[in-house]
Formats: C-alpha cells, sequence, structure tokens
C-alpha cells in the first residue's frame, strides 16, 4: 500500500485525509499548527500585513474552525470551463455536510431587519446555506472566533474520522522543504526532520503552499487574490446585532454579494456615539477581487485595483442604502478598512496543477485554495471540499 502525506489539516487536507484512509490508504496529516478546542480558534488568528490585510488561522483544522459555516458553491461555472465538473462532488459534500438554511427560531431582529429592507429596496436577500446544527446552535454571534458548541462543521470532524481510521497526524511540525528525485516527489522535509512518501498532497493554504512549491523550483505564488471585504456599519439601539448568526442571508450581485455581518472595529469607529456592541447594525461587502497580489518566499504583496475600488464603492453604497432604509442613523454610517480572509490562485489550475491537480513534479499534488482559476468572491470551503473528493477519486482510481 502507499503511503500518502498530507500537508495542512484544513478543509481540503482533511478531506483528502477522510476520503483515502476509507480506502484503507496509510495516510499522514502533517501540520504547522497544533490541536486547539473550538471555542479556543481565536487564539490561532495570523494576520499578514500588505497593504491590504489577510487574515488566515494557525492551527489544527485550519481556517474553518473559524469559518461562519456559509456553504455556497463557488467557482463551480469556472472550474467546469477548464474540465473540472463539481457537480457530482458538491451533491456529496452538501449531503455529507447536511447543508440547509437555518430556521426561522435562529434569524435575530437585525438580519430580518436587513432582509425586509432590501426587499423594500428592490434586492432579493436570499437565506444563506449553512453547514451548521440549529439543534446545538445557540446563536451568540461568535463564529468567527471558534463555535463555543461545535455546532457548526469544521475540518476536525473529518480528521477524527480519519484518525479512527488509522491516518496519523503530527502537529507542530512546518514543512520546509519537498524531498524530490528525478523530478518526483519522495517525501517532505521539517527543516532536518524527513518524512518519506509515495504521494504528497499540498492543502497548506493559499499562501504557503506556493512557497513550499517555489523553493522546489516551481513557479508558484502568483494571481494572488483575497476576497476583499469591507463591513459597513451604523447605530441602530439596542438592536443585538452582535448576538445574532453572521451573515445568515446575502444578496447575490455581478461580482460582488452583501451579508449581514457584525464586526468590532465598528465599535471603536463608533465611538464618537458612545455605542455598544448591541447599538449596532452592519452589512458585509465581499468582492471579487482581481489576482493582483504575489505570494514569494519572505513577502506577500496584495493592493486593491481600481477595478476592486469601484466594486467596494458600489457594493458599500448599496449597503448603505439598505441599512439607512431599515433605520440606521444615517450620520452614523462608518466602514471598516479592506482586508482578505479568502487567498487563493498562487498555484493555480492551467498554470502550476493540471486538471488532476498535479504539479509537474510526478506525484507532487495541490488541493486547497490555491488551485482556483479565479477569485470567487464568496466563501471558497464547500468548493475546496468538492476538489478534495474528486481528487480523491483520481487517485484511488488511477495512482492508488
Amino acid at each position: 500500500m502507499l503511503n500518502v502525506i498530507v500537508v495542512g489539516s484544513g478543509a481540503g487536507g482533511s478531506s483528502i485525509a477522510r476520503e483515502l484512509a476509507r480506502n484503507g490508504v496509510n495516510v499522514t496529516i502533517i501540520d504547522r499548527g497544533r490541536i486547539i478546542r473550538s471555542r479556543n480558534a481565536f487564539k490561532c488568528y495570523e494576520t499578514i500585513q500588505t497593504n491590504l490585510e489577510v487574515m488566515q488561522t494557525i492551527c489544527l483544522g485550519g481556517t474553518t474552525m473559524v469559518t461562519l459555516g456559509n456553504a455556497v458553491r463557488t467557482s463551480e461555472d469556472a472550474f467546469k470551463t477548464m474540465g473540472i465538473d463539481l457537480k457530482e462532488e458538491f451533491m456529496e459534500v452538501e449531503h455529507d455536510l447536511k447543508v440547509s438554511t437555518l430556521p426561522d427560531s435562529h434569524f435575530g431582529s437585525g438580519t430580518i431587519k436587513l432582509m425586509e429592507s432590501a426587499s423594500s429596496l428592490g434586492f432579493s436577500m436570499e437565506r444563506m446555506p449553512k453547514f451548521i446544527d440549529p439543534n446545538i446552535c445557540k446563536p451568540c454571534g461568535e463564529c468567527a472566533f471558534g463555535c463555543q458548541r461545535d455546532a457548526k462543521w469544521t475540518s476536525m470532524k473529518y480528521l477524527d474520522e480519519a484518525i479512527k481510521l488509522g491516518a496519523k497526524v503530527i502537529e507542530k511540525t512546518p514543512i520546509t522543504e519537498l524531498i524530490i528525485q528525478n523530478q518526483k516527489v519522495v517525501g517532505v522535509k521539517s527543516y532536518n526532520q524527513e518524512f518519506k512518501a509515495d504521494l504528497v498532497i499540498l492543502c497548506a493554504g493559499a499562501l504557503n503552499t506556493p512557497r513550499i512549491l517555489i523553493k522546489s523550483g516551481i513557479n508558484a505564488g502568483e494571481k494572488l487574490f483575497v476576497d476583499t471585504f469591507v463591513t459597513i456599519g451604523g447605530v441602530m439601539k439596542k438592536i443585538k446585532f452582535n448576538k445574532e448568526v453572521p451573515m445568515n442571508a446575502l444578496i447575490k450581485l455581478d461580482d460582488i454579494i452583501l451579508s449581514p455581518h457584525f464586526s468590532k472595529i465598528l465599535v471603536e469607529k463608533l465611538k464618537n456615539f458612545r455605542v455598544q456592541k448591541k447599538d449596532i447594525l452592519g452589512i458585509m461587502v465581499k468582492i471579487k477581487d482581481e489576482s493582483s497580489g504575489i505570494v514569494t518566499e519572505n513577502s506577500v504583496v496584495k493592493n486593491n485595483t481600481s477595478k476592486d475600488v469601484e466594486l467596494l464603492s458600489k457594493g458599500s453604497a448599496i449597503a448603505g442604502s439598505i441599512l439607512m432604509n431599515a433605520g440606521v442613523d444615517s450620520t452614523s454610517l462608518v466602514s471598516t478598512p479592506p482586508r482578505g480572509a479568502h487567498p487563493g490562485g498562487t498555484a493555480a489550475l492551467g498554470n502550476v496543477v493540471d486538471e488532476n491537480l498535479e504539479t509537474s513534479i510526478s506525484g507532487l499534488f495541490v488541493v486547497d485554495a490555491s488551485v482556483f482559476p479565479e477569485a470567487p468572491g464568496a466563501p471558497p470551503v464547500l468548493t475546496i471540499i468538492a476538489l478534495a473528493k474528486r481528487l480523491a477519486k483520481y487517485l484511488l482510481n488511477e495512482r492508488i
């Protein structure tokens, strides 16, 4: 039986490890992060300071530990155009994760006001599909800091299953180099420690995967996108929006989504209004940004292009109109700085990997947001899991 090393334990790493382990493959998952309880995931945030702030999470389970449980199909057409049809895998993932919209009991007054306001202005704000169990979830507004009740799906659920099936997990071990012989991968290194393998699957994220590839002579790290977003908000006394399920609905526009969202940054921005968290209503504006960034071994560079600024301005104007129509004090409207939470594109399909997600080095695969051919402009977790399922089928049928 072949030995497979999976580097990274986020959506892609946990999914491919689980699929292979379920079929009797010897799998070792290696991650630079540590095991942590879901409720403490906020301690693992790492912010990359460029002209545009980019966020990631360093722990087992990766960014899935602090996602908002959003389960939208992203980039389906873009992948299909390039030879990857994920329809079957999306259906499997949605079944596995029990994807559905939340019941009325999980919609707070702030989100309802925004949905009604958007509708009255001619915008359709539909309910966001989630991988959150409403029977366990007690809305607290803390999804982005780690679920207090383990109500949402995270990669740890797949990792735990893989471990029970015999997979091995090595934590606190950053991969610094690939071991390559005759243009074939034969293992990985963490400084002076070596781990041998027949196949290696990189799932270290769009900022770390390209760095590993670059050290191996592969031209990666270009075409970085981050799904740039801002949160627009203002004062609505005692709305208690900060305790609601975040992003529980969305408006889809061309290259823009708008979704109810609370940000603590808004509290500081509105300090002259003497407000508390419970007094703020907000909307996230997330755009499909241009792939204008670059990752090198030592740096990350990402700026907003003129098109990005135009999209952010358009979305912010619409968000402001919805908020004011909902009753927010128009003089209080403020915005967070632009940030990015979904880096990707740095080992893109067609440039760095082929339609089987294999690099030019035999036996070396990538299955994380690095392979996206363009920014999704929306949460990518569901798509990454679908890609991992598809890769597992290929490996089991053709390579193992």
